[in-house]
């Protein structure tokens, strides 16, 4: 599906029924979305990115830094321990566009925002148990910081990258 016209852009509004599509096949993996959370989200949010394949989003990632009134649990908690960070709160990728490196992109894009931060920081679920997403998340050099738990039904790994700020010349 992500042909070799894919493109990573900044969504836009018009974008948003998708996102919610994306979001709602996934819901097991993230938290729900309707049109009022992400309008409040993105308010906050540092960066937004699209993957665009021939004029299809077929995938998202949205990304807030440290230091906004986000209400997330996930963010709060690690306002508590770092004074710098980007936050990915959510990213998805269409079934059928799964494995093919669409969401490495859209990390190595979001890693390169964080820079300047220092520091990406993520949740993975480990209650139920995402084996994929934990072995993605250690390939790429992230490590578990804390757990939380969400009632008695979810409970997340908190990861964090320490990255190298980008040297200006």
């Amino acid at each position: 599906m992500a042909g070799p016209s894919m493109q990573l852009r900044d969504a836009t509004q018009e974008d948003w029924p998708r996102l919610l599509e994306l979001n709602a096949a996934s819901v097991a993996e993230l938290s729900p979305l309707d049109e009022q959370r992400l309008r409040f989200i993105l308010a906050l949010a540092h960066r937004c990115l699209v993957a665009d394949s021939d004029g299809e989003v077929v995938a998202f990632a949205i990304a807030v830094a440290s230091g906004t009134d986000y209400d997330s649990a996930n963010y709060t908690r690690f306002g508590e321990h770092y004074e710098r960070f980007l936050y990915l709160d959510r990213i998805a990728v269409a079934a059928d566009a799964r494995r093919q490196g669409i969401g490495a992109r859209l990390y190595d894009a979001m890693e390169t925002v964080a820079a300047p931060l220092q520091r990406m920081v993520c949740d993975v679920n480990i209650e139920p148990r995402n084996d994929a997403s934990l072995a993605f998340h250690a390939a790429r050099g992230y490590h578990e910081v804390g757990r939380l738990a969400h009632g008695s039904v979810k409970t997340v790994a908190l990861m964090s990258k320490e990255l190298a700020a980008a040297q200006s010349s």
